[in-house]
C-alpha cells in the first residue's frame, strides 16, 4: 500500500507494510507492527546525518494513508499490555547533529518513566487535543520581558510537543516578536539579519560564544488545575546551536528557532532541556529539568512555578477542525433535511407528469 506523509518540517512516501520485531530490555516476546519503507523524501533527513527513519509516537489521527492504521505505540499497549504512556530524554546541548568524536545521547522509555533521567519535580500541562500532542501555550518572555501578544497568537493553528520537530518553531507574528526582544534585550551588533532567518551561521572564536549577550528564552503552559501555569526556560547554549568549525580557530552556530505556517511547535531546541512525559492514558505531558542539560556544570535549562493564570484567557487554545464534531453532526441534520424535501418533490413532480400523462391518453 502507497503511503505519503507530511511533516512541519519535510516529507516522505514509501509503501506499508508489516513486520514483527522485539525490543531489547523491553517486554518480552514480540509483537507484530505497521512498519513503512522511505521510498523517496525531501527536507526530511538533515544533512551529515546517519538517521536511517522515523519511530512515530503520535495518535492514530495522523495516522497514515488514514486512522485505520494502527500506530507503533498502540500496538506496543495493545500486544503487551504496559501502561499507555511513554518518556524521552533528549541529550546533546552544545554538540553539533554530525558529531562523532561525543555522539548524541538520550533515552526512551516506553510505559513509565526513569527517575534517574531527571531532576526536581515533573510539571504536568493537559493534553488539549489528542491527534498531535497539542497542548495550551499562555504566553512567551524573552530575557524576563513578556512579548505582550494576545494568548490566541500562540496557539495559532495548534501549539504542540514533537519531538520528530528539529527546532522551535513559532507562528510568524510571535518568531518576528521573540527575534525583536533578542536583538533589544541583548543589543546584538555583530550578528547578520540572515542569521535570524536561517539562511547563514553565525561565527565566533573557539571559547569566544557570546553565549553572555543573549537572553534566556521562557514558555508558559497551562497546568493541570486551569487557573495556574508553570514555566519552561532554556538558556542560549539551547537555541545558538553548534553547527560546525570552519577550522581550528572558529566555530559557527545557527539560529534553533524558525518562523511557522503550522502552528508552534515545541521540538528538540526545547526537549533538549527537559525530561518531557507523555501520559495518554492521563492525558498529560509533563517537563523535568533534565539530568543532561547542562554544559561546563551549568545548567543550561529551568522550570518555575506555579503561577496565576488570571491574566490571560480560559481557553487560549482553539479546537481543530477535524476534531470538532458539532459542525458535522449540522451539516448531515442539513443534507438530510434537504434529501427529504428532494425526494418529496420528485415523488409530487413523479405523480403530476403520470396525471398528465393518463389526460392525454384518454
Amino acid at each position: 500500500m502507497d503511503v505519503s506523509v507530511r511533516y512541519t518540517q519535510g516529507n516522505w512516501v514509501g509503501k506499508l507494510g508489516t513486520d514483527i520485531v522485539a525490543i531489547p530490555k523491553g517486554p518480552n516476546g514480540t509483537i507484530t507492527i505497521n512498519v513503512a519503507t522511505i521510498l523517496q523524501s525531501e527536507n526530511f533527513f538533515l544533512p551529515r546525518v546517519n538517521w536511517q527513519g522515523i519511530l512515530g509516537l503520535a495518535y492514530k489521527m495522523l495516522a497514515r494513508p488514514d486512522s485505520s492504521v494502527e500506530p507503533f505505540f498502540d500496538s506496543l499497549v495493545r500486544q503487551t499490555g504496559i501502561p499507555d504512556m511513554f518518556s524521552l530524554q533528549m541529550c546533546g546541548a552544545g554538540l553539533s547533529a554530525s558529531s562523532t568524536s561525543d555522539p548524541l545521547g538520550g533515552g526512551l522509555v516506553m510505559g513509565g518513566i526513569e527517575p534517574t533521567l531527571y531532576k526536581g519535580s515533573i510539571w504536568y500541562t493537559p493534553i488539549k487535543e489528542e491527534w498531535y500532542y497539542q497542548v495550551e501555550v499562555l504566553k512567551l518572555e524573552v530575557g524576563g520581558q513578556n512579548l505582550n501578544l494576545d494568548c490566541q497568537e500562540y496557539n495559532t493553528d495548534k501549539a504542540i510537543v514533537d519531538s520528530g520537530t528539529t527546532l522551535l518553531r513559532l507562528p510568524h507574528n510571535v518568531f518576528n516578536a521573540v527575534v525583536d526582544a533578542i536583538i533589544t534585550t541583548s543589543l546584538i551588533q555583530q550578528v547578520s539579519s540572515d542569521f535570524w532567518t536561517g539562511t547563514t551561521v553565525a561565527c565566533w572564536m573557539k571559547g569566544e560564544t557570546q553565549w553572555r549577550i543573549f537572553p534566556k528564552i521562557s514558555i508558559y503552559l497551562r497546568g493541570m488545575n486551569a487557573s495556574q501555569s508553570f514555566r519552561i526556560t532554556i538558556m542560549p547554549q539551547l537555541y545558538i546551536q553548534l553547527v560546525s568549525g570552519l577550522d581550528n580557530s572558529f566555530e559557527c552556530y545557527r539560529f534553533g528557532i524558525a518562523s511557522s505556517t503550522s502552528g508552534l511547535v515545541i521540538g528538540a531546541t526545547v526537549m533538549e532541556g527537559f525530561y518531557v512525559t507523555f501520559d495518554r492514558a492521563q492525558k498529560k505531558v509533563g517537563f523535568a529539568v533534565s539530568t543532561c542539560a547542562e554544559k561546563s556544570g551549568s545548567p543550561l535549562s529551568e522550570i518555575g512555578g506555579p503561577f496565576l493564570a488570571s491574566d490571560v484567557s480560559s481557553n487560549c487554545a482553539k479546537t481543530p477542525a477535524i476534531q470538532d464534531p458539532v459542525p458535522w453532526i449540522i451539516s448531515y441534520v442539513l443534507m438530510g433535511l434537504c434529501t427529504f424535501v428532494l425526494i418529496i418533490l420528485v415523488i409530487q413532480l413523479l405523480v403530476i407528469c403520470r396525471h398528465e400523462s393518463s389526460l392525454i391518453h384518454h
